[in-house]
């Protein structure tokens, strides 16, 4: 992991330097931002492994800037920082597409963790593939190119989210809980919480379904869990 890449968002200097010097102690490469508009430029102009981004920022905020980029498809893994530590904050911020939170005040020890956290989940979701080209209906999965289409059109997705879309349809008709799942793709990260499969579904029906509402490939078993439908169109 020491050539990875990760840019700082945070307006509060004292904190952003100390994020950064922390990340550096750790082989990271680190540039910062201290503003919402000044990270986006910087994420258009280059090119970042993770992005550590705090949600009150002056100019755009952190759930702005967080819609921004996944409207834009980056697949960027991005951990949230934020004050609030209610759980519709940390919810909302899942939902646009953040990877993951850590509630301030945080300690350096927890903040490191959960990066390498993300980071080798994001790895492990690039190479999730086993090399067969999945086809049902008008989805397509390439797990040898971490490729997915819809309707002959590419669809991006987050690694993690590639990773559970390649592994429900290797396994059409099995129903997994969510504890299965956070077991079988996030392993043993202490951090991650059973509401995260829920986020990642959504967000993946968001992408591949017509009708996020009325899902036909990713299907809920109620009160037991997730799978992927034998009966997708074909």
């Amino acid at each position: 992991m020491g050539q990875k890449k990760i840019l700082v968002v945070e307006d509060e200097r004292d904190i952003n330097e100390l994020v950064s010097y922390n990340l550096k102690k750790q082989g990271f490469i680190t540039e910062s931002a201290f503003n919402g508009a000044e990270a986006l430029r910087k994420i258009q102009k280059g090119k970042y492994d993770l992005i550590v981004l705090d949600l009150m920022l002056p100019e755009m905020d952190g759930m702005e800037l967080c819609r921004i980029l996944r409207a834009e498809r980056a697949p960027v893994p991005i951990i949230m920082l934020t004050a609030r530590s209610e759980e519709i904050d940390r919810v909302l911020g899942l939902e646009l597409g953040a990877d993951d939170y850590v509630v301030k005040p945080f300690s350096t020890r927890e903040l490191m963790a959960r990066v390498k956290a993300v980071l080798r989940r994001a790895a492990a979701g690039a190479e999730g593939g086993i090399g067969k080209i999945l086809k049902t209906g008008d989805l397509e999965i390439d797990g040898e190119k971490f490729l997915v289409k819809k309707k002959g059109k590419p669809v991006t997705l987050s690694a993690m989210e590639f990773k559970l879309l390649n592994y429900l349809a290797e396994r059409p008709g099995k129903v997994f809980s969510r504890d299965f799942l956070l077991d079988a793709l996030w392993g043993n990260d202490s951090f991650v919480e059973p509401r995260t499969v829920d986020v990642h579904i959504r967000r993946l029906r968001e992408k591949i379904e017509d009708d996020a509402s009325n899902p036909v490939y990713i299907l809920t078993k109620r009160a037991v869990g997730y799978y992927f439908s034998e009966e997708a169109p074909r």
